[in-house]
């Protein structure tokens, strides 16, 4: 780790924890070897995609996957529901939900969608909805989700209405703007918007959205339903669904909350509405309730959704538990954007409070990045010759203004890095020199493709 910076990759030793210390915090060498199984040599910069597991909880993971083989029958009929009960319980105080029965264990967000969108779906195809009335979502939303819409909900007879989110963004005003007009334009001719699709986190590019002002404008507006796709918040951002508002709301608990893939929770405020949500995979259980219905379907390994009040040990290790681990992950990755953007004569793609543990970074226009396929050839470019990862993305200049310049032209190209416990200060300088290199030896994505 930075040799800056003290236990826990904080600079400062005068913060208190909110946590009783029960023991001295978790060392950098501990650390270090509860991550000791990534492959080394590895700038690994991109905790957004996959998460990251400790060995001790792949340990944990292993004990309860013994413990089903050594006896199914036991395990399923004694420890199970009692096992995922508790996990339940943990999540619930995590995000402070009224009741238990509100949380479902899933695989990710993406099984979410379809719960969400196969309820939406139903009603169009049973009458309750009107041919043409509409699902408003950001145009960034994740590329599953918008299958999910055109397979449960546009053959059905709903439509789709897009919210163009600019990037790079200035301020949260831009993005309630357009959702604004978004919401307005899914209610002309007399539509109703049936149902919102809201990014927490959006994945590329990232922003850190305002969902809670969003959905009480959904509110002002008459929108039926809102979904919070918050796939990166759990451990990235404070997330408490009482105050968001919003009627289902998602997050993986493998991305920024250390527990092996794959696994989520799905939040659902019970309404009228709650008998008719269910898991898209059909067992005995259904009809029992999304969250039991969830808790068993069919023979499979549940042993990612019972390490979660392991995890929550594992990060009460760390100053400030979970809440700390946020803090310094967003303060270390403002710092190392800020310190590429300086070093590549660039910007960032948002203010530091649009920011959570992921942070845009605008690449040198000279790489001549112009397309979607330029940016994967870097990214592979760079996985293979420099042994860096780290998602690239490609923007395509404003028709009006044309984007953001550096000296040499318009930046079209993105980088988003993460920081997560298991980084160093030299992974971001690996990639700093990197691209500092291409830079200087004058070479184009164009010319990475014929090596």
């Amino acid at each position: 780790m930075d040799s800056d910076r003290g236990e826990n990759g904080d600079s400062s030793h005068n913060h208190v924890s909110k946590k009783p210390k029960l023991s001295a915090f978790i060392s950098e060498e501990e650390i270090r070897q509860e991550f000791s199984h990534h492959q080394r040599g590895i700038a690994r910069i991109n905790n957004g995609s996959f998460g990251s597991c400790p060995a001790s909880i792949i340990a944990a993971q292993k004990e309860w996957q013994l413990r089903f083989l050594q006896q199914p029958d036991d395990f399923y009929f004694n420890h199970l529901r009692k096992g995922l009960l508790e996990s339940r319980t943990v999540v619930k105080g995590l995000i402070n939900a009224d009741s238990v029965d509100e949380v479902s264990l899933i695989d990710n967000a993406t099984t979410a969608a379809a719960i969400v969108l196969q309820q939406i779906g139903r009603a169009f195809a049973q009458g309750k909805f009107q041919k043409g009335d509409v699902v408003v979502m950001l145009h960034c939303a994740f590329q599953s989700v918008k299958k999910s819409i055109q397979a449960y909900v546009t053959g059905a007879g709903g439509s789709v209405i897009e919210v163009q989110l600019p990037f790079p963004l200035t301020s949260k005003e831009e993005i309630v703007s357009e959702f604004r007009k978004g919401l307005e334009k899914g209610k002309s001719d007399g539509r109703h918007v049936r149902l919102a699709i809201i990014d927490h986190i959006t994945s590329m590019p990232c922003v850190v959205v305002p969902v809670e002002e969003l959905v009480k404008i959904c509110r002002q507006e008459g929108v039926d339903q809102v979904f919070v796709d918050a796939a990166h918040a759990i451990g990235s951002v404070p997330v408490d669904v009482k105050e968001i508002g919003a009627d289902f709301y998602v997050s993986n608990l493998h991305k920024w909350f250390f527990c092996p893939p794959s696994v989520a929770f799905l939040y659902c405020r019970k309404s009228p509405l709650s008998s008719e949500v269910h898991h898209p995979v059909v067992s005995h259980e259904f009809g029992n309730g999304l969250a039991i219905e969830s808790s068993w379907i069919g023979t499979r390994d549940y042993s990612s959704q019972l390490v979660v009040p392991s995890v929550l040990e594992f990060v009460n290790r760390f100053e400030g538990g979970i809440e700390g681990i946020m803090m310094r992950n967003h303060e270390i990755v403002v710092k190392m954007g800020e310190m590429l953007a300086e070093s590549w004569g660039t910007n960032l793609g948002a203010p530091p409070e649009m920011c959570a543990s992921m942070i845009m970074v605008g690449l040198p226009s000279r790489l001549f990045i112009s397309s979607e396929e330029d940016a994967m050839r870097l990214r592979s470019y760079l996985r293979q010759h420099h042994g860096i990862e780290v998602p690239l993305h490609y923007q395509a200049p404003s028709d009006v203004e044309g984007g953001p310049k550096d000296k040499d032209g318009l930046v079209t190209g993105y980088a988003r890095i993460s920081h997560q416990v298991y980084n160093s200060f030299d992974d971001y300088c690996k990639f700093r020199d990197a691209i500092n290199q291409l830079v200087e030896q004058r070479r184009s994505c164009k010319m990475l493709f014929m090596e």
